[in-house]
């Protein structure tokens, strides 16, 4: 305070205003009017100043010079009430980690005897260390959608202010929404990151109850968004870059909050973010849950933690709403695809930031490093852009979200997990498909009798029909038994094996057998059973009918083929000329003729097979072989004894390969193989092949091996010598040659293939 005192004498006359105007002039206390009348003279006054300052405390730079080095955390722990904790946080086991922690007690264990013994157990230790660090990695390297909802909930995990404090040079925190309230669940602030300036914006949570219950755990109420809007628009004003930091379950929904509007502030927060002219960057530290998170996540780039995840609805809600239990969270939060690769993969997400093995709270400071690397990296692209085009990137990003496309191919992959359009089956009345039936049954008879054609398109009418008829009424005997939800959870397990060309797991194997024997003894039982037994009887005989047909026709057009073969002039010629040829030889059998004559025997005989061959094949048939069942002189060699020998070596082969492919050796390698060709796929490298083959060379040689023994070899070699024996002895069985055989008609054994008629209807 300072006193004042002055002379009254001196201002004798003088009015008020003249006196406040004489103190532009530099002498104080002197009128104009006088100093206009009189010489420029300063006469000593009886006018005395006394002036004291109240002693205050003096302002402090935001950032000490002299900041106490024993502080843990540096510079920035002077300006902000986040503090490090007194007492360190105790750790936190999740249930999938527990096999860690027992290998992590034996650690501690032997560690604790060789301390007590003065014993070497180094490689003891090693090895557990190994071991540890092995069942670390292929945890985390696997983990499922619930696992990581867990890690982003973890109680350890870092904070927005812990990250902020490891990765900014300077920090303040700005407070207050300016309408009378500071929502400690949102913490705003200005920072530098390696000389450039940001406006920080987050979701704070806390480290320990006390804390939680300070910021609410993390979820914010209407005037933390305003405080955020705030803060936006302080940093749109000022050309400062935003990066906000999600980490919230969501927005608080007590009645006090809705009251103050909080759908309305969350709202407004979404509309101004796209208006806004600077870069925004959104980092998923933890959890993001609902509107409460994309409140402050409208930006040009959504960066996300590995084990982060964000959602509209939380897990155990969802399945609280679709399974009406709890229990079903981790099928929720398979379903709902909100864990960052998954994010990712839809474009919500624009890119993942590693996280230490263990989780963040394993290693704090390397997150944090990740963090504020991405920001860097970020930050470079989109400060590159000029305002529209940044305006633009930002509509732009989530215009697409949701996107579709008219008249656009699916690909094949996405396909396969799509639901498919429910087809309508209108069935047929009983008593009409009964008359279809009979009135059918009549023209087939007809056919019969006046040995003509059955007629053809309407039998294959009424089989496809009664296979509609069948596919439904086993749909509704399994909707009667009970069994529907679990073949359409078998349908989706399977399709999902499929969709990743893997091979079908066992366990999937043995539940379709369990589940067909089930429905087997519960068909009886089902109250469309006796309909189902009628029409499957109906498709069974009007099957075979269909079969029977399409054999005689096959069977006509064969012997039509035969037939045009057989009566070409150049093959009757060379027969006669054959024939003329061996009967002026004078030989009784094959064996006789000469060698020469033999081997034109044999090579038109290889004509006119290869001729029915084509012939055969022109028809859409497939020939295995032509045998005949002649009957040589020789019944010792005879090849019906020949067979059974063949036939008898065959099983003896068979049974040592079945001895050796039951043995627990060779069914891990078969195994091995199996899953080794899955993993290359379709375009297997240089390395795949390499094991692929190795594995099969292994396999062979085991079979080989037991295989090969003595026994087995010398009757190969009979086998084998009895085999041409044969083969000469049959070669000469011809009408022309051996008068005195008998002969039967020869057979040909066709394969009809998978797509043929036969094979269809059986």
């Amino acid at each position: 305070m300072a006193s004042i005192a002055y002379s009254s004498a001196a201002f004798t006359g003088t009015s008020a205003s003249d006196l406040l105007r004489s103190s532009s002039n530099g002498v104080s206390g002197i009128p104009l009017k006088t100093l206009g009348k009189a010489p420029f003279s300063v006469k000593k006054r009886d006018a005395t100043v006394a002036a004291k300052l109240k002693k205050g405390k003096k302002h402090d730079y935001p950032w000490p010079a002299d900041p106490d080095p024993n502080v843990k955390g540096g510079v920035l722990t002077h300006l902000s009430h986040f503090k490090p904790l007194k007492e360190k946080q105790k750790p936190v086991t999740l249930d999938f980690e527990k096999p860690l922690v027992e290998i992590e007690k034996k650690m501690i264990d032997v560690r604790r005897m060789a301390n007590e013994t003065g014993l070497d157990f180094s490689d003891q230790i090693i090895l557990l260390e190994n071991k540890y660090q092995q069942a670390l990695k292929d945890l985390y390297r696997h983990l499922t959608p619930i696992q990581r909802v867990h890690i982003a909930r973890h109680p350890n995990r870092p904070t927005f202010l812990d990250h902020i404090f490891s990765i900014t040079d300077k920090f303040v925190e700005l407070h207050g929404d300016r309408s009378g309230y500071d929502d400690p669940a949102i913490v705003t602030g200005i920072g530098t990151i390696d000389d450039r300036r940001y406006m920080f914006i987050g979701q704070q949570k806390g480290r320990n109850t006390k804390e939680n219950i300070h910021r609410n755990f993390g979820m914010p109420t209407p005037h933390g968004y305003r405080k955020a809007l705030r803060m936006m628009y302080y940093a749109d004003h000022h050309g400062f870059p935003i990066v906000t930091f999600i980490d919230t379950p969501g927005a608080y929904a007590d009645l006090k909050s809705e009251e103050l509007g909080q759908g309305e502030a969350i709202a407004h927060n979404l509309r101004t973010m796209f208006g806004l002219k600077v870069p925004i960057v959104s980092i998923v530290i933890g959890e993001g849950g609902s509107g409460g998170a994309l409140a402050i996540g409208c930006a040009n780039k959504l960066l996300m933690l590995e084990n982060a995840v964000f959602y509209v609805a939380s897990p155990e809600a969802c399945a609280a709403i679709l399974w009406k239990t709890a229990k079903a969270s981790p099928k929720a939060a398979e379903k709902l695809r909100i864990t960052a690769p998954e994010l990712c993969r839809l474009q919500i997400c624009d890119g993942i930031i590693p996280e230490p093995l263990g989780g963040a709270h394993a290693d704090p400071a390397w997150t944090s490093q990740q963090i504020k690397a991405a920001i860097n990296e970020t930050m470079d692209e989109l400060t590159a852009m000029d305002t529209e085009k940044l305006l633009k990137h930002r509509m732009h990003k989530f215009r697409k979200l949701g996107g579709f496309e008219e008249n656009a191919q699916v690909d094949p992959k996405k396909k396969v997990n799509m639901k498919k359009e429910d087809q309508i089956v209108r069935t047929t009345p009983n008593e009409e498909l009964e008359g279809e039936v009979e009135k059918l049954k009549q023209q087939i008879l007809k056919a019969k009798e006046s040995s003509s054609k059955p007629p053809e398109m309407a039998l294959k009418d009424m089989i496809e029909k009664l296979k509609k008829e069948v596919d439904h009424e086993y749909s509704e005997a399994i909707k009667a038994t009970g069994l529907k939800d679990r073949l359409d959870m078998l349908r989706e397990e399977v399709s999902k094996v499929n969709s990743r060309d893997q091979l079908m797991n066992p366990v999937i194997r043995d539940k379709i057998e369990k589940l067909k024997d089930e429905f087997n003894q519960k068909l009886s039982a089902a109250p469309n059973h006796p309909t189902l037994q009628y029409k499957l009887d109906m498709l069974k005989e009007f099957s075979k009918a269909k079969s029977l047909s399409d054999a005689a026709t096959l069977k006509q057009e064969v012997n039509k083929k035969f037939n045009e073969i057989m009566s070409r002039p150049e093959i009757n010629e060379k027969l006669e000329a054959l024939k003329a040829e061996v009967q002026n030889s004078g030989s009784s059998s094959f064996a006789d003729l000469d060698q020469g004559l033999k081997d034109k025997v044999l090579n038109t005989r290889k004509e006119v097979e290869l001729e029915m061959i084509s012939a055969l094949k022109s028809v859409g048939l497939v020939v295995e072989g032509v045998k005949s069942n002649a009957k040589v002189l020789s019944e010792k060699d005879s090849p019906s004894v020949f067979k059974n020998k063949v036939d008898h070596l065959n099983e003896e082969i068979n049974k040592k390969i079945e001895n050796v492919v039951s043995s627990s050796e060779l069914k891990n390698m078969i195994e091995l193989l199996k899953l080794e060709i899955a993993r290359a796929g379709n375009k297997p490298d240089t390395e795949s092949k390499s094991k692929i083959e190795a594995i099969q060379k292994q396999i062979k040689q085991r079979l080989s091996e037991a295989i090969i023994s003595s026994e087995l070899i010398e009757k190969y070699e009979d086998s084998k010598e009895k085999n041409s024996e044969v083969e000469q002895s049959s070669a000469g069985a011809d009408e022309s040659l051996q008068k005195e055989t008998k002969y039967e008609e020869p057979r040909l054994e066709i394969n009809l293939g998978a797509n043929s008629s036969f094979a269809q209807c059986m």
